[in-house]
């Protein structure tokens, strides 16, 4: 059958695909045919063609049937007939618009206009495009089969895959006239890999072996609608793959309380006392020793005062007097050698190195703000003890005045300042970084100036980040596309919902939605595949639920922190059962790789979470998919844990 097919318009148009096959000879050069002009019977391989309409979508299937022994590579490519100046892309959990945040050195558009990527780079395996001017989109969507993997003697160029595997490729072509969506089996990454963060690496292009007489089939379910803007239309797009995926939690490994418990002997064996911060080393740790570090970073990865307060209010709750002594410790340190002579909190110190001075120090609004988050979160707990701490408040105050006096014209931040408050990066992408932190300072203090300001980090994200549904430079290791900044932006409206009312509620709660919908799209509604011998596989790790990390860093973490019950609280608002589904997908999964006695999943201590998770064919320079990185910053993935397994936290601040 002809491999060019005119599919019955579902939205707007008909749409076509082209296909090709290439056959490799082990030893020799693979060749390419164009299958619509090609005689089959040339062909060691029949390749067949069909499509069939279910509902709105036309689901297109190929059935290879090898005539012999034969290693094979099938392409196709769907016109969507849009004008590719016009479009964007999306491909969940590693595209959005056409990437230019990030640089040469990664996929993005500066580097080339058409790219293929292995399916388990992407949260759902999807790739779609956007007409901007018409509001047309077309999205593929491969249909799953059981998943299974198989290793490659080789990484780059043509390689002959070891056993059976289900992974193929999505990708996109904005090189012509017109955008392709282009799809294939098995997968090939094209015109480069990315192997690591902005190292982009020599294509490969992966083939599959059939024997006489086996067949093979593929199918893909290709989608159109029209949307108002990119962000609708990532909304819609994430709505549709939720319910073509069905993704169900896990049957959970832990409860909530085993988890702590796991996490508190963190708490016990990264504690660092012998500088002048007490801290838990939370950063630049081997996962194989899980020695501590004399590494503190304030935020981000290391996230010191949350711990601290984790430790002491569990501690407390349960009667383990050490961690009560560590978390006061983690406090009382701060207080006296935490701050800078302009009242901010140092934000990191490499103690083998030697103690930064002031004027060296770089701040960022995001790590502030999250020793802000931590420390007043203590201050409440501390006050229902009857333990008051006045010079800590008057230090939290000090700093809350510094966000006003820092706070732009436009009610952005700076994403890094200096101590002297002076720009060292005047991007506003980390703005909502902020909002949560005044409007807690609001809420403890009583100060209307700081639920002003509030206000106006989120008129700033409402006008140049929801409203352009560009998420973009929260997280601090890169300065692109990425989840965090996303989940910022949930955060951050959510906190406003809660201490506003009426019209102006609703308003909040509108953007929160919208912005729900961007950092829930990293978030994986499928379970990757892995080979033999890869030790996520063996372990039985199931990818759904987890979340890819930005554009820059492609693997799974458990970072979360308040979005799931924030998604929840959302989805009984909104009565949106797949956010409220989400959040049951999240909380059931994320707990999958807690190092326990008796199942230490490739880390060296209990409790110890990972964080670099490899899903796929991605590494820091260490080990690869269905590993870990050599090093790791456990400190944020335990304060990640133990924010998730506390719903209430924040709502019982706020309320």
């Amino acid at each position: 059958m002809g491999a060019l097919l005119l599919l019955a318009a579902t939205a707007a148009h008909a749409v076509d695909i082209k296909s090709q096959i290439s056959i490799k000879q082990p030893g020799n050069d693979a060749v390419t045919y164009d299958l619509d002009q090609v005689a089959q019977s040339q062909l060691p391989i029949t390749v067949t063609t069909s499509e069939r309409q279910d509902g709105d979508d036309t689901v297109f299937t190929v059935t290879l049937l090898a005539k012999k022994r034969v290693y094979f590579s099938y392409q196709a490519s769907l016109n969507s007939g849009f004008p590719a100046d016009d479009c964007e892309y999306y491909l969940p959990g590693f595209w959005y618009h056409r990437n230019l945040r990030s640089p040469k050195e990664a996929p993005s558009f500066h580097t080339s206009k058409a790219w293929n990527f292995r399916e388990d780079r992407l949260s759902t395996p999807l790739t779609s495009v956007y007409n901007q001017k018409s509001g047309q989109s077309l999205s593929v969507l491969r249909q799953l089969e059981n998943g299974v993997d198989a290793l490659t003697t080789h990484q780059e160029g043509e390689v002959i895959l070891s056993g059976k595997s289900s992974v193929g490729y999505l990708g996109i072509d904005g090189e012509g006239p017109t955008a392709h969506l282009t799809f294939g089996y098995p997968y090939m990454e094209t015109p480069r890999r990315y192997i690591r963060k902005l190292t982009l690496a020599p294509a490969i292009q992966a083939f599959a072996k059939l024997e006489p007489g086996e067949v093979k089939t593929i199918s893909w379910r290709i989608h159109n609608r029209r949307s108002s803007s990119y962000g609708q239309f990532v909304s819609q797009t994430w709505e549709y793959s939720f319910d073509q995926m069905a993704p169900k939690p896990i049957k959970p490994l832990y409860t909530p309380e085993q988890v702590k418990q796991q996490l508190s002997k963190y708490f016990r064996t990264s504690f660092v006392k012998k500088y002048p911060l007490k801290f838990n080393s939370g950063h630049g740790v081997r996962i194989d020793t899980c020695e501590p570090v004399g590494v503190m970073q304030l935020g981000f990865c290391g996230r010191p005062l949350l711990n601290g307060f984790n430790a002491l209010e569990y501690g407390e709750q349960n009667g383990e007097q050490d961690l009560v002594s560590n978390g006061n410790a983690v406090f009382d340190s701060f207080l006296e050698h935490g701050f800078t002579k302009a009242g901010y909190f140092i934000d990191e110190i490499y103690y083998d190195r030697g103690v930064p001075a002031d004027e060296e120090v770089v701040h960022s609004i995001r790590q502030q703000s999250e020793g802000i988050y931590a420390t007043l979160l203590y201050l409440k707990y501390e006050n229902a003890h009857k333990r008051k701490h006045k010079e800590w408040e008057q230090r939290i105050r000090t700093l809350l005045d510094n966000f006003l006096a820092l706070q732009k014209e436009d009610g952005h931040y700076a994403r890094k300042f200096h101590d002297n408050g002076t720009d060292i990066d005047a991007s506003g992408g980390s703005t909502p970084s902020a909002t949560s932190a005044l409007v807690m300072g609001y809420k403890y203090f009583g100060d209307k100036r700081y639920l002003a300001a509030a206000k106006r980090t989120v008129d700033y994200l409402e006008q140049n980040i929801i409203s352009k549904s560009d998420y973009f430079s929260s997280t601090l290791d890169a300065n692109c596309e990425d989840k965090e900044a996303a989940i910022a932006a949930v955060t951050a409206t959510y906190y406003l919902a809660m201490v506003t009312k009426g019209n102006e509620r609703q308003h909040y709660i509108d953007l929160c939605r919208q912005a729900a919908y961007f950092a829930l799209s990293w978030y994986y509604l499928w379970d990757v595949p892995f080979a033999q011998g890869q030790m996520l596989g063996d372990l039985g790790f199931r990818s759904r639920g987890w979340s890819n990390v930005s554009v820059e860093n492609n693997h799974v973490d458990v970072f979360v922190f308040e979005l799931a019950h924030i998604v929840k609280w959302l989805g009984e608002t909104l009565q949106e059962p797949r956010f409220m589904q989400m959040n049951d997908l999240i909380y059931s999964s994320l707990n999958q790789l807690l190092p326990m006695p008796e199942r230490l999943c490739g880390i060296g201590h209990e409790g110890w979470n990972p964080e670099v998770v490899q899903h796929t064919a991605w590494d820091y320079g260490r080990n690869g998919k269905g590993f870990y990185n050599d090093i790791f910053a456990p400190g944020w993935t335990a304060a990640s844990l133990w924010e998730l397994y506390s719903p209430t936290r924040t709502v019982n601040f706020l309320k």
